[in-house]
């Protein structure tokens, strides 16, 4: 609360108390040199009789706000970088490829390509001169794919932020928060 506004209100609450005080000794010094008497009977009811007067006070408040700076606060940021190794999965396809000898003759030529599971065989053809011409299967590659996972190490960085906030108060004073 702003201090000359509470003097304003203290001085006008002592002036009213300062006229209460003298009202009543107005009051009493009045009533050391009146005499007693009979008092007259009423002929009205709407007359009154004299009476001391009381006044009744009352302190009222007002409260205000003002913003008030206590001080500063300095935000800073700074990047941290770190290298770790991570084990990174990678795949790859493997072939194996088995030669079965056959080294027969057929009287049709088989399919290209055929599939047993998941291998994949492919038939390998030769013409062979013989008084009668045969076509003899000489060889089947089987072929067999396969999933292999293996674990390369690599380098990688991370990057880390940390915020550094400083408050300096009204008498400059720092305080890390």
């Amino acid at each position: 609360m702003n201090k000359r506004a509470d003097k304003t209100q203290q001085s006008e609450f002592e002036q009213k108390l300062n006229e209460s005080i003298l009202a009543n000794q107005r009051n009493a010094s009045s009533d050391s040199d009146y005499t007693e008497t009979a008092p007259a009977p009423a002929a009205d009811a709407s007359e009154t009789v004299p009476s001391d007067t009381i006044p009744v006070i009352e302190e009222q408040l007002k409260v205000k706000k003002q913003v008030v700076e206590t001080g500063t606060v300095h935000v800073s940021k700074s990047v941290h970088e770190d290298n770790v190794t991570v084990n990174v999965p990678t795949v790859h396809e493997e072939v194996d490829v088995e030669r079965v000898e056959i080294n027969e003759f057929v009287e049709t030529t088989p399919p290209p390509v055929r599939y047993e599971g998941d291998k994949m065989i492919i038939p390998v053809l030769r013409e062979v001169s013989v008084v009668v011409k045969k076509i003899q299967l000489v060889e089947e590659w089987h072929i067999t794919k396969r999933k292999v996972e293996t674990h390369e190490p690599q380098q990688v960085t991370l990057r880390k932020e940390e915020v550094n906030i400083n408050r300096v108060d009204s008498n400059n004073n720092p305080d890390q928060v």
